[in-house]
C-alpha cells in the first residue's frame, strides 16, 4: 500500500496525459487519468484522488461543467488547465470553485510546484482544524461554520457546501477577527505565494465569499474593505463545541 498522494489528470490530449503520468510518477505521485467527463466519473467512482488536474477544453462536458459537478459533492483541490492565458477562463474557473489554474503550454516543473503548494495548503488547513477539534463550530452574524465538515449553516440550518478556497479564506478571517488582512496574506493563504497579490483572482475569491454570506461590499456587516490595509472581519466570532 502506497502513501503517495494520488492525482487525477483529466485531459483529452493523450500526449499530455502520458507526459504528466510519467513526470508526476517520477516525483512520487500516484497518477490516474481520464480523457473526458465520462471517464472522470468512472475514475471518481473507484478512487478518491487528493487533487484533480482538469482541462477546460474537453469533448462532451467541458472543464467548467465538470468542476461545478465535482463541487456539488467534494472539496478536492482542483487545478484547471486553461488555453492561451485567457483571463476570462481563469476568472470563471475560480468563480465556480477551482483552486488554481495554469495556462497551456505549461512547464511540468511549474505544475508540480503548484500541486505541492496546493497540497501543502490543504494539509495546513486540515492540521489547523485538528488543533481546534473541540471548537467544531464558529458562529458569526447569522452563520455557523462547521470546521470538520467544511459546511456553512445559515440561521435556519440550511447547509451551504464551501469550496476549498472559500473555506480557507473564511477560516483565515475567522482566525483573525478585527485585524486587517492584506492582499499579500490572502494570496499566500490561497495560492502559497505572494507574487500575485494584485491578481484579479483575489477579487473573485472575496466577491464569491461575500456573495455566499450575503454581505454587501458597499455596506458591509461582515467583511469590510480598509483602503491601504486590506480587509477586516468585523462580525463577532463565537465558538461552540456543538
Amino acid at each position: 500500500m502506497t502513501n503517495n498522494k494520488q492525482v487525477l489528470v483529466v485531459d483529452d490530449d493523450q500526449a499530455i496525459r502520458e507526459l504528466l503520468a510519467e513526470y508526476l510518477s517520477k516525483n512520487n505521485f500516484e497518477v490516474i487519468t481520464a480523457e473526458d467527463g465520462i471517464e472522470m466519473d468512472l475514475q471518481l467512482s473507484d478512487y478518491s484522488p487528493d487533487l484533480i488536474i482538469l482541462d477546460i477544453m474537453l469533448p462532451g462536458d467541458d472543464g467548467f461543467t465538470l468542476c461545478q459537478r465535482i463541487r456539488q459533492t467534494s472539496n478536492v483541490p482542483i487545478i484547471m488547465l486553461t488555453a492561451n492565458s485567457d483571463e476570462m477562463d481563469r476568472i470563471l474557473g475560480l468563480e465556480i470553485g477551482a483552486d488554481d489554474y495554469i495556462a497551456k503550454p505549461f512547464s511540468p516543473r511549474e505544475l508540480l510546484a503548484r500541486i505541492k503548494a496546493l497540497l501543502r495548503r490543504t494539509n495546513f488547513v486540515k492540521d489547523a482544524i485538528k488543533t481546534v477539534e473541540k471548537t467544531r463550530y464558529l458562529s458569526f452574524a447569522n452563520w455557523k461554520l462547521d470546521t470538520q465538515q467544511h459546511n456553512l449553516l445559515d440561521q435556519n440550518g440550511q447547509m451551504i457546501s464551501l469550496t476549498g478556497a472559500d473555506f480557507q479564506l473564511l477560516t483565515l478571517f475567522l482566525e483573525n477577527p478585527n485585524s486587517p488582512i492584506s492582499r499579500d496574506q490572502i494570496s499566500q493563504a490561497l495560492h502559497g505565494r505572494d507574487a500575485f497579490a494584485n491578481e484579479r483572482g483575489i477579487d473573485v475569491h472575496l466577491s464569491r465569499l461575500r456573495q455566499c454570506l450575503g454581505d454587501d461590499a458597499k455596506a458591509p456587516t461582515i467583511i469590510k474593505t480598509v483602503r491601504g490595509a486590506g480587509y477586516v472581519f468585523i462580525a463577532e466570532v463565537r465558538s461552540d463545541s456543538e
